[in-house]
This record gives C-alpha cells, structure tokens and sequence, in this order.
C-alpha cells in the first residue's frame, strides 16, 4: 500500500508533529447537514431554522 503524504506544512516539536498549523480559516458550521462557512445564499425557511435552534455553549 502506498503512503499518502499530507499536502499541509508539518511542524515537529518534542517529538509530536503538528499538521496545518498556522494555516487560516473562516468559520465553519454544520446547519441541518450543510457544511458552510457564510449564511449569505441561504433562503428565508433556512434562516429561521437557523435562528430558531437551540444553541449549546460549552459553558
């Protein structure tokens, strides 16, 4: 079988390698199976289910 190499900067420090450090992002959120970053294209149905969920904080 052949090893596929990550594409992403690795960092080693103490023996521990950290991949895609460092790497920028927007926010990503799964709404009702959609993985999306803005809400912007949403429809109006859409948007209220998001408005109307339940939010759970880790608090």
């Amino acid at each position: 079988m052949t090893e596929v190499k990550p594409k992403l900067p690795q960092t080693v420090r103490s023996g521990v390698v950290y991949v895609g450090e460092g790497i920028k992002f927007e926010r990503v959120r799964r709404i009702t199976g959609y993985l999306v970053g803005t809400v912007d294209r949403f429809n109006n149905a859409k948007k209220a289910e998001l408005r109307d969920r339940v939010k759970h904080d880790k608090e």
